[in-house]
């Protein structure tokens, strides 16, 4: 019998609970896969504690890898018996097995772990489109990037490096400075202990940086956009302190005719060309070890509620999988 976790109404971890699931046979373009690794993330608690409203009850958690079980008629990109990976939902992802449709699954190659792949999808593809899309870095740039010892951080320090740019990257303890220097980030702000927006002024000779990668939001926004030079970009992907409040389109022209992006991952993947591009950008990038995946805390999915619990609390680093 399959596994899921669901979530009856929005809340704290304790409102997520483990049920048995009666899954269908794969229908038309859709396959049934045996899940081996499931990915945690950020958003994740955002869908869980009602941030991010959803019909309830729902299922959660949006990327997994595992094993095709049972293909139904009319099935293209993948075949029963291959691994595959997916990072852009449906919610549901926490489960021992599910039946997708196949065009949100890429085949994951022989070069990738299921642990690595549980841990670097969504993480990982984020940080392509992020840094080859939303805002195409080059080298010689400076860029700042928040929460540089995240899961998505510690993946953007090593692909910055790789491109030729220098990171300033904004952390909240030592030891996850460290992390961070030990990945590529060139310089290190503990936004506990200095001013990021001093330090960002001091580093680049007061000219600000071209663009701000910002997973944190609300307690870092304002000064980010300070940290701009003209007509600098804000991109910011995501809410680990609170969602950034309302913003005068006349603020951005009073801080540089600055550029405000609000982008997700669903939307720079919503083909199947744009979805195996950016898969396979990121395989070649680990693949060749220039971006090294670390997974560093696994829970069994059935520790579901103690791993929301540690990744809230800040005390987890790099990637976290859940084992079905």
């Amino acid at each position: 019998m399959a596994h899921a976790i669901r979530i009856e109404k929005a809340g704290g971890p304790e409102v997520m609970r483990m049920v048995e699931v009666d899954l269908p046979d794969p229908g038309p373009g859709q396959v049934r896969i045996r899940q081996t690794a499931v990915g945690l993330n950020y958003i994740d608690t955002y869908h869980r504690s009602g941030l991010y409203p959803l019909p309830l009850p729902s299922g959660i958690g949006l990327e997994a890898v595992g094993v095709i079980d049972a293909v139904g008629p009319n099935v293209q990109y993948v075949k029963e018996g291959q691994r595959v990976c997916y990072a852009t939902g449906p919610l549901g992802a926490y489960a021992t097995e599910r039946v997708l449709s196949e065009t949100t699954l890429v085949p994951l190659p022989d070069a990738i772990s299921d642990i690595q792949a549980g841990g670097m999808m969504l993480r990982g593809m984020t940080v392509q489109y992020l840094l080859r899309r939303a805002f195409k870095v080059e080298p010689g740039m400076t860029v700042l990037f928040h929460a540089a010892a995240g899961g998505v951080g510690l993946i953007a320090c090593q692909w910055l490096k790789h491109l030729g740019v220098t990171t300033i990257g904004t952390v909240g303890s030592e030891a996850k400075g460290d992390l961070a220097k030990a990945h590529g980030c060139s310089h290190v702000i503990n936004y506990n202990t200095e001013d990021f927006l001093e330090r960002v002024k001091e580093i680049t000779d007061g000219k600000g940086v071209p663009v701000v990668y910002d997973g944190v939001g609300a307690s870092v926004f304002d000064k980010s956009l300070d940290c701009l030079q003209p007509r600098g970009m804000m991109i910011t992907f995501g809410n680990a302190s609170g969602s950034v409040p309302p913003i005068s389109p006349g603020v951005l022209t009073a801080k540089g005719s600055l550029f405000l992006h609000r982008p997700t991952l669903m939307h720079y993947t919503g083909t199947r060309p744009e979805l195996e591009e950016t898969a396979s950008d990121l395989f070649d990038m680990v693949a060749s070890g220039a971006v090294k995946i670390e997974v560093n805390q696994t829970y069994a999915l059935s520790d579901v509620v103690k791993a929301h619990t540690d990744l809230e609390s800040r005390k987890t680093t790099g990637s976290t999988v859940l084992l079905p």
